[in-house]
């Protein structure tokens, strides 16, 4: 195995950060972060696709040609959206409502194909799982801190409706920080999500230059 289980999980939520590094994702990032309910939602969801697929390509990997594999990573991550899709719509409505076609969706994200292509296709079944699941988690960890920064200053509210679409046992996450008249407004439309999304980018660089460490900037890719 070329890298370590500590350095997948390092990777995954802070130095190889799908969002705030290589920049993937970033059609949900702008649109399912206007609370931080919505991108710890969709960010888990994302995660539950990204670590089965992993999962699935790294056990069939030898069995797949090299000519057809693209075709048959999005077969693999559409059936495993597939399955996240039925189980959101029968167990948490709300949120499903919420999310609508941004589930579908991650079929197309560029996160999930390209774990698939540069670490599931070459590694074995275990890390794999591994790298999808944290990769996954990095994921919701950056749309729930952009969804919070644009909650709380667009409408001071912090977890909206996590008991709503989350379940009851959620509840705890709700909070109000501040009056909801004071907010500003502009946070918690699209404009918002391309400000604060890009300031935290700004701010992740700036604290891995403040620690000593390599910059890993992986390309301007977007979806």
């Amino acid at each position: 195995m070329a890298a370590s289980y500590g350095r997948i999980i390092k990777d995954g939520l802070w130095e190889n950060n799908g969002v705030l590094c290589m920049l993937l994702g970033m059609c949900p990032t702008m649109a399912m972060t206007g609370t931080a309910t919505n991108g710890l939602g969709m960010g888990l969801a994302t995660a539950v696709v990204m670590a089965a697929s992993n999962l699935m390509v790294a056990t069939f990997r030898n069995y797949v040609t090299h000519e057809v594999r693209i075709p048959v990573y999005i077969l693999i991550v559409a059936a495993n959206v597939t399955f996240v899709d039925l189980v959101m719509n029968a167990w948490m409505h709300e949120l499903y409502k919420v999310l609508g076609l941004f589930i579908p969706l991650i079929v197309s994200n560029c996160l999930p194909l390209a774990r698939l292509e540069a670490f599931a296709a070459k590694e074995p079944v275990l890390p794999s799982f591994v790298d999808g699941l944290f990769m996954g988690l990095g994921f919701t960890l950056a749309l729930t801190a952009i969804g919070a920064v644009r909650e709380v200053i667009g409408q001071g509210t912090l977890f909206a409706d996590a008991a709503l679409l989350l379940g009851p046992s959620f509840l705890f996450l709700e909070s109000r920080v501040m009056a909801a008249d004071m907010g500003i407004l502009v946070l918690i439309l699209p404009p918002g999500g391309f400000l604060v999304a890009g300031l935290m980018v700004v701010a992740k660089r700036m604290v891995d230059l403040a620690s000593g460490k390599e910059i890993k900037m992986a390309g301007a890719h977007s979806v």
